[in-house]
């Protein structure tokens, strides 16, 4: 019998974040960075598990998702980007904030994802901005978005706003180190719960039995 190690013990986890930050530095990809450490630090201690991190800077392909847009042919650095973003175990999506939404730059890049490609992937959603006003851009932009693209979100979401770094919260909310931490520990989660039933159908529950929507009202009435 033998006594190989198989792939799935061997093979590294990938954890892929986006930033669309523009600045350098940017708050928003040290945002990113945070999340896929909290993540990854999950991932080894508890799991102990090989993870590999790449940090995606859009600001850097912005031209070539320009050019991608117009001619409909990515350029080698995007369509790389494009396959580490869809083949990932987990991806991590961080925007600042414009105008209440995501950035057009942010908004750009999905653009050309095929909306099927990321069915089931665990997804966590983040945003930066100068004022804690604008984090349910969250909730109304950012995971309708993903939930588009059949992603599976996280509950935890992470809004950072200029206030937040170096706070550790109050009684009523807690430190942006909390809540980092948290979103890290729910995606770490996701991605080995995928693992281990692996496929997108078992990730989204597509192999438990369907009840139909008829016997769900009949149930309902005989309660």
């Amino acid at each position: 019998m033998s006594t190989e190690p198989t792939a799935f013990t061997t093979e590294p986890l990938r954890i892929v974040a986006v930033s669309a930050g523009l600045s350098s530095p940017s708050s928003t990809r040290l945002l990113a960075e945070r999340l896929a450490g909290a993540a990854r630090e999950r991932l080894l201690t508890e799991q102990d598990r090989t993870v590999e991190v790449r940090v995606i800077e859009l600001r850097d392909l912005a031209v070539d998702i320009a050019n991608h847009l117009v001619t409909g042919f990515p350029p080698a650095a995007l369509d790389e980007a494009i396959k580490e973003v869809t083949q990932a175990d987990g991806l991590i999506a961080v925007s600042p904030v414009f105008t209440a939404s995501y950035s057009g730059l942010f908004k750009s890049f999905f653009d050309l994802i095929d909306n099927t490609a990321l069915t089931g992937r665990p997804v966590v959603v983040a945003a930066t901005g100068g004022t804690a006003r604008h984090s349910l851009v969250l909730e109304h932009a950012m995971r309708p978005l993903f939930a588009y693209l059949r992603a599976t979100v996280a509950p935890t979401s992470v809004y950072a706003a200029s206030e937040d770094w170096g706070s550790s919260g109050d009684e009523y909310t807690d430190g942006l180190p909390s809540r980092i931490r948290r979103a890290g520990n729910e995606l770490a989660a996701m991605i080995t719960g995928g693992r281990a039933r692996s496929g997108a159908s078992r990730v989204l529950g597509l192999d438990d039995e369907v009840v139909p929507f008829e016997q769900q009202l009949a149930d309902l009435r005989l309660d």
